[in-house]
């Protein structure tokens, strides 16, 4: 039992890099679509369907519009009015004029009337060619209401059959309708008009064609992909459900695999990492949620999640490659999410790699101004060649079409303090931050400068030696710029015991033993550590003030203490730096320039070979000590860097070299 605890013990950092992997598995694949009808389910009216034919894939209905069953229902209504008609009896009109008329006049106008009454007067004076049904003698009879006659048009038969206009009038003024609206009927048989009417209009066949390529989406196709969509929801079985989680999950794991697998092969300091490790997976998470929850409140807005953030936060805290490669991982997973995949990984493809070009050096805050506008040119410019490709130029015409590359580009802007709080979170440290630090007048370096100028001096020249010699094979030049700025912060403690700092005067060392003397020199970088820690200096810059002597001792000390102790037994650790050892190639440069740069100016003369042979000499000797071999930096590098030195410091003492003759 205890072996196995021990043995989980030595591999914690695996098991937990094991444990972030298949978490970050686990929620990618939970949040990716799982319905088979996510291809058609961000289409909306006016979008262009770029693919090839869309065929059914199962039989369905195809619902109504809300309109169109309320224009049904309308209608429905209309046609099932009821009306009585009653029987009218023309005597008593006739009668009450019977004085004032000729008979003929009157039998005229009885006839006339009878055939009126008998045809039906309608009540409604607006006539149309809608179904009415007239009620008369137990009987239904429809008929539509242009058939009918109303006021005017009983004026005008009246007209036709009698002469004296006086008698029109006076019939046309009295006359009332015999047909009329009976609300209750109505009402009582329409009660049951809704279980009688269809919510489908028509069926679509398994294999029959829904959309054609590059046809533009109308409302009627939306409303029919709408219907294919809902049918699909209903259809798809558990089987399939499963069939679709499993190869999800497996997508999920190929895509992060290969991502950690990077890491582990070509990666090894970040994968060493617990905390870079965590951040580069924590990255890929928030993106593919943020992708989630746009594809399900407002999918035409996808192209808007801020993917350009990625390799940008990335490249900020890392480098290029891995920035490019987290990205390449980013957009395959996010592809499950879009319709058209080989669009969305074009397009954003072209938009990241842009990108990454545009902070290849993030040295100043307003490249993030360029890189966003250079963002957004590549989308365009990306959209416009894709749609032209496809032969469906009208997409890029329309402007709404940028809004998601618009907002996406606008988003870049944000990751100045994204920066600043995965600084924080994780312990980072960006370019942006190693500047600050740079500047001569951050309190820390004016501190150094005002109690130790010759301390201040020589981390001056340690810092470009360093960075030059960076430049040349390799490495953050920045970052060991800014530890061999502060390295010797330590030495602000006793600055009269540093022979850089020793201007005209005796040394106070004359006065203490070799082993005090050398606990005073070693002190140094303890007492920089600390310093450090209270200035809240990041941890990259500390590193390099622990190791920027490793394990090396203090040779003159050493030497002395064994002068005065021939024969005897000598313990070298009190005499030996606490470490650690350089651990990468930026500590190993600051090591190699530091010991150059003090020990060139203890030389009596300036010349080629007297600096070639202390370069030399300085350097095998931290090698022979075994001070680089944590180290990622190869002997080739060692010898570029050598040349540098020498080139650097025969430019500064101004040394000439010989030619031969």
């Amino acid at each position: 039992m205890n072996s196995f605890i021990s043995k989980i013990r030595d591999k914690h950092a695996l098991w937990y890099k094991g444990f972030v992997f298949f978490t970050a598995v686990i929620i990618c694949t939970y949040l990716l679509p799982k319905q088979t009808a996510w291809q058609t389910k961000n289409l909306h009216v006016g979008d262009v369907w770029t693919h090839q034919n869309l065929d059914s894939q199962i039989d369905f209905l195809v619902e109504k519009t809300n309109t169109e069953l309320n224009q049904e229902t309308t209608k429905q209504q209309n046609d099932n009015r009821f009306f009585k008609k009653y029987d009218v009896n023309s005597d008593d009109l006739i009668k009450s004029i019977s004085s004032n008329f000729s008979k003929s006049e009157l039998y005229d106008a009885k006839k006339c009337l009878d055939s009126i009454y008998k045809k039906g007067v309608y009540e409604n004076p607006n006539k149309s060619n809608l179904t009415i049904n007239i009620v008369y003698n137990n009987e239904v009879k429809s008929t539509t209401e242009n058939s009918l006659l109303n006021i005017e048009s009983v004026k005008s038969q009246l007209t036709s059959s009698i002469k004296n206009k006086e008698l029109v009038d006076y019939l046309a003024k009295h006359i009332e309708p015999n047909i009329v609206y009976d609300e209750i009927l109505t009402n009582e048989l329409n009660k049951n008009i809704d279980d009688t009417k269809t919510i489908y209009k028509s069926k679509i066949k398994k294999g029959q064609t829904i959309l054609l390529k590059n046809e533009i989406i109308s409302s009627e196709k939306y409303n029919l992909i709408k219907s294919y969509n809902k049918e699909l929801s209903i259809t798809q079985s558990s089987s399939s459900v499963y069939t679709t989680l499993v190869g999800q999950l497996l997508a999920c794991v190929l895509i992060l695999g290969i991502m950690m697998l990077f890491l582990a092969f070509f990666r090894k300091n970040i994968f060493s990492q617990n905390t870079h490790v965590t951040f580069i997976f924590l990255i890929i998470v928030l993106i593919v949620l943020a992708s989630s929850i746009i594809n399900n409140y407002r999918p035409a807005y996808l192209n808007a999640v801020p993917y350009c953030l990625v390799p940008i936060l990335i490249r900020v805290f890392f480098d290029s490659r891995t920035a490019l490669f987290n990205f390449l991982n980013v957009v395959l997973l996010c592809a499950f999410f879009t319709n058209d995949k080989f669009e969305f990984v074009f397009i954003q493809l072209i938009a990241g790699i842009g990108t990454i070009f545009t902070v290849a050096d993030m040295g100043k805050r307003s490249k993030l101004f360029t890189s966003a506008l250079l963002t957004f040119l590549f989308y365009v410019l990306a959209f416009v060649s894709y749609h032209l490709i496809n032969d469906t130029s009208v997409v890029p015409q329309d402007i709404v079409n940028y809004k998601p590359y618009i907002i996406s580009s606008l988003c870049v802007l944000f990751s100045f303090p994204l920066i600043f709080i995965f600084e924080k979170l994780f312990g980072f440290i960006s370019n942006f931050t190693l500047l600050e630090l740079c500047d001569l007048d951050s309190p820390l370096l004016r501190q150094l400068s005002q109690k130790v100028p010759g301390t201040f001096q020589h981390s001056l020249q340690v810092a470009n030696l360093a960075e030059e010699a960076c430049y040349k094979i390799g490495g953050n030049a920045l970052l060991v710029r800014t530890g061999a700025m502060y390295h010797d912060i330590g030495k602000m403690e006793h600055p009269r015991f540093f022979t850089e700092n020793q201007v005209g005067e005796v040394s106070p060392h004359e006065d203490l033993n070799p082993e005090e003397s050398a606990q005073i020199i070693i002190e140094h970088v303890i007492k920089g550590v600390e310093k450090a820690k209270e200035y809240k200096l990041p941890e990259a810059v500390i590193d390099f003030i622990r190791t920027h002597h490793g394990t090396t001792t203090t040779r003159y000390f050493l030497h002395n203490y064994k002068k005065e102790h021939e024969g005897e037994f000598i313990n070298e650790d009190l005499f030996r730096y606490p470490g650690p050892i350089p651990f990468s190639k930026e500590t190993a440069i600051l090591m190699m320039a530091d010991g150059v740069e003090a020990a060139s100016r203890s030389l009596r003369k300036y010349d080629a070979i007297a600096i070639d042979e202390l370069v030399d000499k300085i350097i095998n000797h931290q090698i022979n000590e075994n001070q680089f071999i944590n180290a990622d930096i190869t002997f080739r590098d060692i010898n570029q860097v050598k040349k540098i030195f020498k080139k650097r410091l025969m430019n500064i003492y101004h040394v000439r070299i010989e030619y031969p003759r």
